[in-house]
């Protein structure tokens, strides 16, 4: 793949695009998760070069997602990216999210909407995007022992919203 088979990369962008796309809104990118979704795809071509060797190439290439995403929202500002985030459309969940009636889901991502940015960031990536820590550590950027903390402060906050609901670990 490196050396430039653009088959191979093509084949990877099919298995990796949907994730890719739903990494994208769920950090905030709303309606130019394709745009961003694109340009990290573009990017991540032309920085193969620096993939190394025996890693995971899912969790490389979320990280270059949640970096486009980052600037696309400080382009865009802090303002439109809550209202686009609130918009999440439902094609964005997993099918088994269906399953979830549409009430208690709408709790849930409203909860989990009130979370300060570095507990939502956290949640979203452990859970919507069912990414294990060290994946999340990759993607949001911080030590493993960042994304257990973090994730078990806003497991807490989400338990205290929503007492009557189980909240996962």
């Amino acid at each position: 793949m490196r050396g430039g088979e653009t088959a191979a990369y093509g084949e990877l962008v099919l298995l990796h695009a949907s994730v890719a796309k739903r990494t994208a809104a769920f950090l905030g990118a709303g309606s130019d998760a394709d745009d961003v979704v694109q340009e990290a795809f573009v990017k991540a071509y032309r920085s193969l070069a620096s993939f190394r060797e025996g890693a995971a190439f899912r969790p490389w290439l979320l990280r270059i997602v949640a970096n486009e995403t980052r600037n696309a929202l400080r382009s865009r500002g802090r303002r439109a990216r809550r209202e686009e985030w609130a918009a999440l459309p439902d094609e964005l969940f997993d099918p088994a999210e269906e399953a979830v009636a549409a009430e208690r889901r709408g709790q849930l991502l409203a909860a989990v909407r009130e979370l300060p940015e570095q507990y939502r960031l956290v949640v979203t990536c452990r859970y919507l995007l069912e990414l294990d820590e060290q994946e999340t550590a990759t993607v949001l950027g911080w030590p493993r022992g960042t994304v257990k903390s973090r994730l078990h402060r806003a497991l807490g906050r989400l338990r205290a919203q929503l007492p009557d609901r189980e909240v996962q670990r």
